[in-house]
């Protein structure tokens, strides 16, 4: 056999389609709803999904705690977490970016 047509793939490495999806960290958008401490921030994300039997598109809100370490998200603004290690208790995301600014004396949804 020659060996141009042979692929040197280390042994136990993983195929080039699995590589790609494997340590992909989870990117979720959101309102900010709470301020609950120093860099913290409380987001609530939805997810729109349809009815299994009826198919009517239903709204489901998480809350998830993020750490905010430039301070820099406000109650209303809509940011961009990211999924990272267990940061505390309940913290198990990561501010991205704040992606728009709440309007000014706007009270949050």
């Amino acid at each position: 056999m020659d060996e141009t047509t042979q692929t040197a793939a280390a042994p136990g490495a993983a195929p080039a389609a699995e590589a790609d999806t494997r340590h992909r960290r989870k990117v979720r958008r959101g309102v900010v709803v709470s301020k609950s401490g120093a860099k913290s921030i409380v987001v609530r994300c939805e997810r729109r999904r349809p009815h299994p039997k009826y198919g009517k598109v239903l709204r489901e809100f998480r809350r998830c705690h993020a750490h905010d370490e430039a301070d820099a998200a406000r109650v209303g603004d809509t940011v961009e977490i990211v999924e990272c290690r267990p940061l505390s208790r309940l913290k198990r995301w990561r501010l991205v970016a704040v992606t728009q600014k709440a309007a000014e004396g706007a009270q949050p949804a």
